[in-house]
């Protein structure tokens, strides 16, 4: 199993094998809080499930495309990635978030993108690229054919005061006007750690205020800013167009992680928001699944299934 400060750790490196010989140095990096001290990564079975989480169906339009972030699936991405991604085609699902390249060069992964038909309009990397070899980083991106890059994670002394968030909002708005000019999308993508009080504000309203809302977009993942007490629904309100991916991943009563149908949140209301937040692709995850295919499959089922 990949670990989570492993998958930091490599993704620090990512520009490394820019686009051209490989992207060797692009590692694996989802949504998982497991290194945070003091806190424990969801996981396990839900002890029951809510009647709007079981509501798939309705009268409604299907959302989509469907897409699977590959973090989820890491070490089967691990063994064998063109395996992997046709197994992931093979579900249904036409879009995949990266997590990785696990060896090889951007053109190679291109080629298995096209052999089994998915798009990968996005992927996740570390904050430091973003100031180390961050052009050839966006080359890469080109290469393989993304649209947005998004910022998995950011360590505590970027996030640490309120000041400190400012700064970071700075440095994504930079960032992001090197992207537009590179014909790309920047996004950072929460935790929960974003939503908890800090000096009187909620850290996550800091970052959105001072970063500029056309360069610097939002992967809004919904287990997570449930998780930290923040309110989905409410975010879109505030602000709207603003959130093109989402994370898609059940959340019990209990704060367990499952697949997406079980647990407690109302996606049909959630996704059923998606013109006012602006979500173009709808990212399956799930950061500890005892069965990774059989989970995705599973979130597949519910997601084609639900109408809003």
């Amino acid at each position: 199993m990949i670990t989570r400060r492993e998958a930091l750790r490599r993704l620090g490196v990512l520009a490394a094998g820019a686009a051209g010989a490989g992207a060797a140095g692009m590692g694996t990096a989802g949504c998982s809080g497991e290194d945070r001290p003091g806190r424990r990564v969801p996981s396990g079975a839900p002890s029951g499930e809510a009647s709007g989480a079981r509501s798939g169906g309705g009268s409604g339009e299907p959302i989509g495309p469907l897409g699977v972030q590959l973090y989820t699936v890491r070490d089967q991405m691990q063994a064998d990635v063109a395996r992997t991604l046709a197994r992931v085609a093979g579900i249904g699902y036409r879009e995949v978030e990266f997590a990785g390249y696990f060896g090889h060069a951007p053109r190679e992964i291109r080629a298995m993108l096209d052999d089994t038909g998915l798009r990968a309009p996005a992927a996740h990397i570390a904050v430091e690229a973003l100031t180390d070899e961050w052009e050839a980083t966006l080359e890469t991106a080109n290469a393989v054919g993304h649209d947005h890059l998004v910022v998995a994670w950011i360590p505590e002394p970027m996030r640490g005061s309120l000041d400190a968030w400012r700064r970071t909002a700075d440095l994504f708005t930079r960032a992001g006007e090197t992207a537009r000019a590179a014909g790309l999308g920047l996004a950072y993508h929460n935790h929960d750690f974003e939503f908890h009080e800090m000096e009187g504000r909620v850290p996550f309203d800091v970052f959105c205020e001072e970063s500029d809302p056309e360069l610097v977009r939002i992967e809004l993942d919904i287990f997570w800013i449930t998780h930290g007490g923040g309110d989905a629904l409410a975010f879109f309100e505030r602000w709207p167009g603003r959130v093109p991916m989402v994370h898609v991943k059940g959340r019990t009563p209990e704060g367990e992680m499952v697949d997406v149908g079980q647990g407690a949140i109302e996606w049909a209301e959630v996704l059923g928001r998606h013109e006012e937040a602006g979500i173009r692709h709808y990212f399956v995850e799930h950061d500890t699944p005892d069965d990774s295919l059989a989970s995705i499959e599973a979130s597949y089922r519910y997601l084609s299934g639900l109408r809003v």
